[in-house]
């Protein structure tokens, strides 16, 4: 089975229990690929409300910036569906509070989980699928998970 394919089912079944409940309701769909800028993101606004995912670059003509904006767009719906809020930060100077707090050098991927806790750093882009892998392993999404199938 091919890794699209795989997604695709896996997607279709994360929403089935939704279309169980309400079978005439429309399947709401993403909100568009819109990233918010780090200096206007709050963290603590998004406790308990979204899983920020804080991609810092000291210029946004980084070639890694670009490739790791490229695979999080890609794959925007899956990301949505969990909640994940993109926040970019490409302006070392000044710094702003979210890069105060973090401390990147240079290109750094900072995946935030739920209850504010840093629950990964990468020095590199990641592929989406890896994103999504670590995001389903943390303990907030299986609980998630669990609510959705009704366990």
């Amino acid at each position: 089975m091919t890794p699209r394919l795989t997604l695709g089912i896996a997607a279709f079944l994360a929403w089935l229990p939704f279309g169980a409940m309400a079978q005439d309701a429309p399947v709401p769909l993403a909100a568009p690929f819109a990233p918010i800028s780090g200096a206007d993101a709050d963290l603590d606004a998004l406790k308990w409300q979204a899983r920020p995912i804080v991609v810092f670059a000291d210029s946004a003509l980084d070639p890694a910036f670009k490739e790791q904006m490229r695979y999080l767009e890609t794959s925007w719906p899956e990301l949505a569906a969990r909640d994940v809020v993109v926040i970019t930060d490409t302006s070392p100077d000044p710094a702003s509070d979210i890069r105060t707090k973090l401390r990147p050098r240079g290109f750094s991927l900072v995946i935030i989980a739920k209850d504010g806790t840093v629950n990964l750093r990468k020095p590199a882009p990641w592929d989406a699928r890896e994103i999504l892998r670590s995001i389903d392993k943390m303990p907030i999404r299986r609980e998630e998970m669990r609510e959705m199938r009704g366990f």
